[in-house]
Order: C-alpha cells, then sequence, then structure tokens
C-alpha cells in the first residue's frame, strides 16, 4: 500500500492519536516480514510522546516485503498484559490476507478466554480487496470489538476515524442477558456480545426457542468494574421488516463463522437467508433480467426446452463479492486494490436500459446514491427523508412521472 491510501492512513492514525485524553497510553507497531515497534513500553499520551509518534509514522509506514498477522498481535497482547485498571484496546488494520488466518482466530480466542473479562478488546479494519474481511470480522467478533473497512480510497480516513471512535468509547463491558434462562434455546449470531459504545446502538441478532419472556434483564461492568443491571421491557414488532434490517449484518456474521468452522450447514443458511431477502452474499450470485411484456408473454407460451430470439436477456452481476482474501496479491506485494472503479457489467445495465430516465441512470446510478450517503452526516440524512415523505405527499413523483416520461412510448 502506497501513495494516497498510505497517506489518508497516516492522517487518519494521527488524528486519532490528537484524540487521546490524558491518562491514556499508547504504542503503534507496523508489521511485514519484520515488526517495528514505536516504543518498547505503552506510552503516557503528552504533546512530546504524539509528536514523536507523529515523525516516526513518517519514517516507518512504508510499503515493502510480506506480511505477518500473528506476531504484532502477540506483541500487542504482551504489552497489554499489565493493564488491569483498564480495558486494553487493540486496533489492527491490515490490507492483506495471510494463511495462518484460521489458526490466528484459534490462539486470539484461547488468549483471551485465558485472561478473563480484561482481556484486551480486539477491533479490526480491512483495507482494500485483498484482506479477508470475514477472517477479521470473525477476530473482532471474538475480540469483542468492532469491525469495518474502507473499499474506496476516498473512504478511508473518515472511516478509519468512525471505527476508532466507536471502539475508544466502550461504556458498558462483559454484558449478558438472562434470556437464556427461560428459554429451551438461545444462539447468538456474533461469537460474543461485544461492548456497548456511546458512537453507535448495541444491534444482537439472532435465534431462540420457547416463549420469549416480557422482561429481560441486561448486565455490564462500567469503567470503574462496577456492575450494571437493566430491565428490557421486551416489544415484539409485527409492522416492522426486523428480518430485512438484520439481514446484512446476519448474513455478514454467519458467513465468518462458516468460514471458519468449514460448515456446509452454516453455507446452506446463509444462501437461505440470502434468497430470502435479496442481500447478495459469498454464496450466491445476482442475476439481472431483462424483458418486456411482450417478449414475457410469448416465453410464457412456449414449449419447454426451446428458446428463440425472444429469450429475455440474462446478466450475471460480477465484482459485488468481497471474497476471502487474495493470498497470491499479498505474497507478491501488489499494490492494493480498491474498488474505485464500476464494474463493466452495471454500465452494462444501464445502456440496455430503455425510455427518458436512461440518461438520468447513467450518472444516477446505485453506487453513486450509496457513496453520496455514506458522506452524509445524521442531519443531512433526517432533512432528505423528510424533504422526500414531503415530496411524496404531495404526489409530486406522480406529476415528475408524468411530465418526464409521458411522451416515451417504452
Amino acid at each position: 500500500m502506497k501513495g494516497k491510501p498510505l497517506e489518508n492512513v497516516k492522517n487518519a492514525v494521527s488524528t486519532a492519536l490528537s484524540e487521546l485524553v490524558q491518562g491514556d497510553y499508547f504504542n503503534i507497531i507496523t508489521f511485514n516480514e519484520e515488526l517495528h515497534s514505536f516504543s518498547s513500553c505503552l506510552e503516557k499520551v503528552n504533546e512530546k510522546a504524539i509528536a514523536s509518534a507523529n515523525d516516526w509514522m513518517n519514517a516507518n509506514f512504508v510499503a515493502e516485503g510480506g506480511t505477518d498477522i500473528m506476531h504484532p498481535l502477540n506483541e500487542a497482547m504482551a504489552l497489554l498484559s499489565s493493564a488491569h485498571d483498564a480495558l486494553p484496546q487493540i486496533f489492527l488494520m491490515t490490507d492483506g490476507s495471510v494463511d495462518d488466518e484460521h489458526d490466528i482466530c484459534q490462539t486470539v480466542k484461547n488468549e483471551l478466554l485465558s485472561r478473563g473479562s480484561k482481556s484486551p478488546r480486539i477491533s479490526t479494519f480491512g483495507l482494500g480487496l485483498y484482506c479477508n474481511h470475514y477472517f477479521l470480522r470473525m477476530v473482532a467478533s471474538i475480540g469483542k470489538g468492532h469491525f469495518d473497512a474502507a473499499l474506496e480510497t476516498g473512504s478511508i480516513e473518515s472511516r478509519i476515524l468512525k471505527w476508532f471512535r466507536k471502539a475508544s468509547n466502550t461504556i458498558v463491558a462483559n454484558i449478558s442477558i438472562d434470556a437464556t434462562g427461560h428459554l429451551n434455546d438461545f444462539e447468538v449470531d456474533s461469537e460474543y456480545i461485544p461492548d456497548i459504545s456511546t458512537q453507535c446502538p448495541l444491534c444482537i441478532s439472532g435465534k431462540y426457542q420457547g416463549k420469549f419472556p416480557e422482561t429481560v434483564v441486561a448486565t455490564g461492568y462500567l469503567a470503574d468494574m462496577t456492575e450494571i443491571s437493566i430491565e428490557l421491557k421486551v416489544q415484539h414488532i409485527t409492522d416492522m421488516p426486523l428480518d430485512n434490517i438484520f439481514a446484512a449484518q446476519q448474513i455478514a456474521l454467519l458467513t465468518a463463522k462458516a468460514w471458519l468452522s468449514a460448515d456446509k450447514q452454516l453455507e446452506r443458511k446463509v444462501i437461505k437467508l440470502s434468497i430470502e431477502n435479496s442481500v447478495l452474499s459469498e454464496y450466491t450470485s445476482m442475476v439481472v433480467l431483462q424483458t418486456n411484456l411482450d417478449a414475457a408473454q410469448k416465453v410464457k407460451q412456449k414449449p419447454k426446452g426451446r428458446t428463440g430470439a425472444n429469450e429475455p436477456l440474462r446478466f450475471q452481476l460480477h465484482g459485488l463479492k468481497l471474497g476471502f482474501g487474495d493470498k497470491a496479491a499479498t505474497r507478491e506485494n501488489l499494490l492494493t486494490a480498491f474498488g474505485d472503479e464500476k464494474p463493466l457489467e452495471m454500465l452494462k445495465i444501464f445502456k440496455k436500459a430503455g425510455g427518458c430516465c436512461s440518461r438520468v441512470a447513467d450518472c444516477l446510478c446505485c453506487m453513486c446514491c450509496i457513496k453520496a450517503c455514506n458522506r452524509m452526516n445524521d442531519q443531512c440524512a433526517i432533512l432528505l427523508a423528510q424533504v422526500c415523505a414531503a415530496l411524496s405527499c404531495l404526489g409530486c413523483y406522480e406529476c415528475c412521472a408524468e411530465v418526464c416520461c409521458g411522451g416515451s412510448e417504452s
């Protein structure tokens, strides 16, 4: 990784260091085939230490050699072994994939279990398309941390800072829910229930058997290790598609578990969820079907097994999956790949689109909308939603359709 992506990572880490407060300690470890540490011990936060860390990053953040993840993780956990009066945090960022990922997950799990409730939280961040995002998600799940990724160069700095703030603003740790005592079977998709942060809501998905209780008690520990207990009233929602809301998160977590365990039953479960919720997974594909009413009627009337000129055109979309890492590209130290370019298949779809709206579609594709929404703050998103709702209530959509598309024959 070099050039603009590397500069964005440096800027993000520098900003993160500046947000540390009095009483915090830190260290920075870079790794390729070798390991380099900013300091031999944890450094207390002050202006001099942060300035030295920034100078050290400028000299040591260089792209060379291979990738070794287990060594720096062991080094970080060793540095934090004496942190008994705080909740240690490890932030792991990588743009590569390694051969011993399964062993790393098992080693981290054993290490954290041996340390108990004060074990380090491990948050992971994937840069680009060569790293195994499901491995990183699994490590974060085992480490009760947070996972995020940047798949485009322009989003690296903002997403790293959002990820860092989410993980470093923990307010309740070691959370447990007493629902297991009232149910025949209770299973959470995540390996462990993550800590609660001030920067994001706690979302848990899973399954249960039996009658869910009307109230559940959630317990955890505050920063001074005093126990906190909250009674939560259960609301059974029937008019909101919660399955669809949590589908993407559930599919990602189950895919990570299926990757780690090579469990075919979990893979089949992911496929089922993907089809039911129309959310793409690593085990399913998305196909676009181009047809029109006349062609569809003729196809229905055709005997089975026969094809013709009016057969609907099918386009399988590629480049939409993350995959499970590219070890060959990592070993060869190729330039990190980011998804800044639109796949050719997407361009074909818009070329095939008919009607007067096709020119607009060329400029305002779904990915453009996603990129725009990704850069909105909360207030802007709320304002946009309110404007859209107002326009819908006034019937402006129908008016626009009549004005824009009324003269089109397609």
